[in-house]
C-alpha cells in the first residue's frame, strides 16, 4: 500500500518509512532543518548535480518526497516527515513518536543536569535536528569517544520502530552512555557485533544520513564500536531486547572490564563455583553465605524456588530470628567492628527515598528494609539470591526503580540492566503503567499482582 485517505488509515499499521502521505505537502516542514540539510549536502558533494535542483525535486531525490506512479497525486514520505517535519505534524501520523536526550552529572543525586525532549517546543522536534543537538551534547567530555558515540545514536535512530510505545531515549551518566529506541533488533542478537549485517526498519532515512556523510556501509558501525571498546580495555558493550512493549536497548560503559567490579558486575557473575561468588568476604558472612548458596542454589530438595524450603519460607526465611543475620548469638553486628556499627551502618541508613526535587517523598516500609538487609550488607550477592529477594520485595507492594535501588543500595542502572530486564522479559516482573514506560511513578510489581 503506498497511499491512504485519510489520517485514521495511518495508524492501521507500521508504516514503512517509503510510504507517501499525499495530504502532507512542503508546508509540513520545517524549511530551516531542509536549509540545513542542503547546506551539509553541498559541503559533502560539492559538485553534485542535485545541488542545482528546486526544493521538492531534491527531496525526491533523497526519498523525502513521492509520487504515486498511477496518478499525479505526491507528498512527503514518512522519512521526509520524521527527518524535517515538526513534532505537532509528525505526532498525527505517528501518535507514540518522541525524542529525549538527558545527562545527570557526576555531583547530580536528583534529577538531570541536562535534558530536551521533541515535545519541548523550543527546536523542530525532528530526527534530523534532534542527531545534531545529541551530538553537540553527548561528546563534549571525550572528543575521541564522538565517532563512537554518533554510531550508536544514527543505529537508534535508523532503526527504531517510530510505531511502537517509549521512543527514543538517549542518555549519558559518568562512565555510562544508554541508547533506547522502541522496536526490536531484525537479526539475531548474536550477529550484531559481527559486521556487515543490517535489517534496517527506516532504509530511506538511513539513506539520507548518508548522502551527507553520516553513515557508512549498512552494518558495520556496531562493530567500529566494540573495536574502539576492545582497543581501550572496557567492558563489553551491551545489548538489551525488552518485550511489551517492544524496546532495544545498547549500553556503552567508558570503564575497564577489571575495575568494574562493582555492585553491578559483581552481582550478574555468573559461575558454578560458587567460591568466586563469595570470595573476600569476612569469614563470619562467607560461612553463612556458603550454607546458604548450597541449600538454595545447589540442593534440588531445598531450592530457591522449592515451595517448602523458599527464601520466604517460614522456617528456613533470611530474616528467622534464630537464623538472621541479626539473631543475638549469630549477628554479625554483635561484634566490636561490625559492619554496621555506627552511624554509617547499612542498616541505620535513612529508610527513606527523595523524589527529584530532592524532598522526602516517603518512609520504606520497616519489612521491606530488613527484607532488604543482607543485599545491603554482601556487594557480591549470589544473582538468584537476588533475583528472589526483588520478587519478594515487588510482591509486597509495587515498587519504584528508585526504591528498589535505595533498598537493596545497588545503583538504578545495575539493578535495571542486570536484573528487572531480565524478570521482565520472563514475565516474573511486569510495569505498574505498562502503556506508559516513561510514566513518572513507574514501578515494578509481580506478574500474581495485577
Amino acid at each position: 500500500m503506498n497511499k491512504y485517505t485519510n489520517v485514521s488509515d495511518y495508524h492501521s499499521s507500521v508504516l514503512q518509512d517509503n510510504v507517501i502521505l499525499e495530504h502532507y505537502g512542503l508546508n509540513e516542514l520545517n524549511f530551516e532543518s531542509v536549509k540545513q540539510y542542503r547546506e551539509k549536502f553541498a559541503a559533502a558533494k560539492p559538485n553534485h548535480p542535485w545541488n542545482g535542483l528546486e526544493t521538492k525535486e531534491f527531496l525526491y531525490k533523497i526519498g523525502a518526497w513521492g509520487k504515486l506512479r498511477n496518478s499525479s497525486k505526491e507528498g512527503i514520505t514518512v522519512a521526509g516527515l520524521l527527518m524535517f517535519s515538526e513534532e505537532r505534524i509528525i505526532t498525527e501520523i505517528l501518535p507514540q513518536y518522541f525524542l529525549e536526550y538527558r545527562e545527570i552529572g557526576a555531583a547530580s543525586t536528583n534529577g538531570w543536569t541536562k535534558r530536551f525532549t521533541s515535545q519541548d517546543g523550543t527546536w523542530s522536534g525532528n530526527v534530523y535536528d534532534f542527531y545534531f543537538k545529541v551530538i553537540d551534547h553527548i561528546g563534549a567530555d571525550d572528543v575521541l569517544l564522538l565517532p563512537a558515540l554518533h554510531e550508536a545514536v544514527i543505529n537508534a535512530l535508523v532503526h527504531a520502530d517510530y510505531s511502537g510505545e517509549g521512543g527514543i531515549v538517549i542518555e549519558k551518566e559518568q562512565n555510562v552512555y544508554r541508547f533506547s529506541n522502541p522496536g526490536l533488533l531484525r537479526i539475531p542478537i548474536e550477529s550484531v557485533w559481527i559486521g556487515g549485517m543490517s535489517h534496517l526498519r527506516n532504509p530511506n532515512l538511513f539513506k539520507m544520513f548518508i548522502l551527507i556523510g553520516l553513515c557508512k556501509r549498512a552494518g558495520s558501525g556496531l562493530n567500529d564500536i566494540e573495536s574502539i571498546w576492545k582497543e581501550r580495555q572496557w567492558k563489553q558493550p551491551e545489548f538489551i531486547q525488552q518485550l511489551n512493549p517492544d524496546r532495544t536497548i545498547l549500553t556503552l560503559t567508558t570503564q575497564r572490564r577489571d575495575i568494574i567490579f562493582s555492585d553491578e558486575t559483581a552481582v550478574s557473575f555468573e559461575t558454578d563455583d560458587q567460591e568466586l561468588v563469595i570470595q573476600h568476604i569476612d569469614n563470619e558472612l562467607d560461612s553463612w553465605l556458603g550454607e546458604q548458596i548450597d541449600n538454595f542454589v545447589n540442593s534440588e530438595s531445598n531450592s530457591i524456588n522449592n515451595d517448602f524450603n523458599s527464601i520466604n519460607n517460614a522456617h528456613n526465611f533470611i530474616n528467622k530470628e534464630s537464623n538472621s543475620l541479626n539473631s543475638v548469638l549469630d549477628s554479625v553486628n554483635k561484634q566490636p567492628n561490625s559492619v554496621n556499627k555506627g552511624s554509617d551502618s547499612v542498616t541505620n541508613k535513612p529508610k527513606s527515598v527523595n523524589n527529584e526535587n530532592g524532598e522526602d517523598r516517603m518512609e520504606i516500609d520497616e519489612s521491606l528494609w530488613q527484607m532488604a538487609e543482607l543485599a545491603r550488607k554482601k556487594k557480591r550477592l549470589h544473582p538468584t539470591i537476588m533475583e528472589q529477594m526483588i520478587l519478594q520485595l515487588c510482591s509486597i507492594k509495587p515498587l519504584m526503580l528508585k526504591e528498589l535501588a535505595h533498598l537493596l543500595d545497588r545503583t538504578a542502572d545495575g539493578l535495571r540492566n542486570n536484573y528487572l530486564a531480565k524478570l521482565l522479559e520472563e514475565g516474573k516482573v511486569q510495569l505498574k503503567y505498562p502503556e506508559q514506560p516513561n510514566h513518572p511513578r513507574q514501578a515494578y510489581m509481580t506478574t500474581q499482582d495485577s
